[in-house]
């Protein structure tokens, strides 16, 4: 016997040694792993925000788009952008939208300035009020004050009467980066004098942002167009040009010139000299207001305001992905022939086969067909190229752009409208970027979904699970008398 347990004792020594061993040998291999987190969370604080966080929002409110990376990777000269802000007072989304500004580009530099620190330090470049979080962007010689009011802009819901805000951060300072590294701004002629609309001044103030230099132009006293005119811009006359001003600005579209038309049936004059510009590149006009007999093809309930099909192209594409859709009120039809040389025509949008011209106009009784009124399907806005390189593009619609429609479309026919000038004129990466949405999104469900949920998730999954676990210990006890 003591022979026996004298043979026992090694084997008890070399089990106590192995587990010496393996304790060792786990010790090494988590004081390697501890080792190798430091270094990679070293390495990862010194990376830029920008490779280290990702946009999970479903605005994507911390990431910026390919316009903005286009510009800014552009520059060649040195940009500064001024936060002004207080101690502890900073925005942290506008935090995170400048950090990714800083690490895209070696010429940009962001300078936080306090204004208890630095009083009269925004005073230089503006004499509004300084809100915390606003932005001064410098090049040189040129600025751009940015306040906090268009960094978070709050705007008229027309259904809720309530106010929508949305952060339109990297458009004020995208724009704002344009503007202070370009002198040579795009210019826009405004055509006056015959009862044109005034601009609407939601359209006015993207065109501005965007860094579009605005003029008014009469035709009756000038004996040409200005040289330096990117783009004529008529919008809904009320009378009819002359003979020698349509040709005027036929020889400006002949010779590259950019007309962009917001016209519809005017109720006391034809504007047969102004649509004649269209009849030169076999575009014909139907006399009437064009009425929608496909609901889908309409909104609101009223067949005038139409709701056109768009055909892809430059100008409607990003409307098309974001799916977005223009509204056309009142509006005249338009068909094209083809019979014309001097160009290429584009339908961009156009009606439904069920749609109609009603004769009656604005005297309209009655949105049945009747006899005299012209079967469709209409063009209502197109693009036509002329083979010198200039180009016309046209809505059939003097109402467009108004803000109602406009807010209607959630921002849409601005949206075109900006495509169009973008189109025209070689616009930078710098248009369109569209405003960022903060409201919430809610989820709306019936009283029966909400009931049945409710008795999923108080009655249903609870047993369930009590079940499982009441089986899962049984299995185990039943296992546990089985191996006694």
């Amino acid at each position: 016997m003591k022979y026996k347990n004298i043979l026992k004792f090694p084997k008890k020594a070399e089990k106590h040694k192995i587990a010496l061993q393996g304790g060792s040998y786990s010790l090494v291999i988590t004081g390697i792993v501890l080792a190798i987190l430091i270094v990679v969370n070293v390495f990862t604080s010194a990376l830029p925000s920008a490779a280290t966080k990702y946009d999970i929002s479903s605005a994507k409110l911390y990431s910026i788009t390919s316009n903005t990376k286009a510009v800014v990777n552009a520059l060649e000269q040195d940009v500064a952008i001024y936060w002004v802000v207080q101690s502890d007072e900073e925005d942290e989304v506008l935090e995170n939208l400048l950090g990714k500004y800083d690490s895209l580009s070696e010429h940009i530099e962001i300078v936080k300035k306090n204004p208890d620190v630095f009083p009269t330090f925004a005073a230089q470049y503006t004499d509004e009020t300084v809100e915390n979080n606003s932005l001064i962007v410098e090049c040189g010689d040129r600025s751009r004050f940015i306040s906090y009011g268009d960094i978070y802009i709050q705007e008229a819901d027309m259904y809720s009467y309530s106010y929508n805000t949305s952060f339109d951060g990297e458009g004020a300072i995208t724009s704002a980066i344009d503007y202070v590294v370009n002198e040579e701004l795009p210019q826009v002629y405004v055509l006056e004098g015959h009862g044109e609309k005034e601009l609407p001044d939601s359209f006015r103030e993207q065109m501005e942002k965007e860094n579009i230099e605005l003029h008014t132009l009469s035709l009756l006293n000038v004996d040409e167009i200005p040289e330096e005119a990117d783009c004529i811009l008529i919008c809904g006359p009320s009378g009819d040009i002359s003979q020698e001003e349509g040709k005027m600005l036929s020889d400006y579209v002949a010779g590259g010139g950019k007309l962009f038309v917001m016209a519809g049936p005017a109720e006391d004059d034809s504007l047969d000299n102004l649509y004649g510009l269209l009849a030169d590149y076999g575009v014909e006009r139907t006399e009437g207001i064009v009425v929608e007999g496909d609901r889908a093809y309409y909104a609101f309930q009223a067949p005038y305001v139409l709701l056109p099909e768009m055909a892809d192209s430059e100008i409607t594409n990003s409307l098309i992905e974001e799916h977005y859709y223009p509204i056309i009120p009142i509006a005249q039809g338009l068909t094209v022939t083809g019979d014309s040389g001097k160009g290429t025509v584009t339908e961009l949008l156009t009606t439904s086969a069920a749609s109609f011209s009603k004769i009656a106009g604005y005297d309209i009784s009655t949105y049945e067909k009747e006899e005299g009124d012209t079967d469709g399907p209409f063009a209502v806005g197109i693009s036509a190229a002329d083979q010198s390189g200039g180009q016309i593009v046209w809505f059939s619609s003097s109402e467009f752009l108004d803000d109602m429609y406009n807010a209607y479309s959630s921002g849409a026919n601005g949206d075109l409208g900006m495509n169009v000038l973008s189109a025209l004129i070689g616009e930078s990466e710098a248009v369109a970027i569209r405003s960022k949405s903060l409201n919430y999104n809610y989820l709306t469900i019936s009283e029966s979904t909400a009931s049945l949920l409710k008795v999923l998730m108080i009655g249903v999954f609870p047993l369930l699970y009590l079940g499982f676990g009441i089986s899962v210990i049984a299995a185990r006890r039943r296992v546990q008398n089985e191996t006694v």
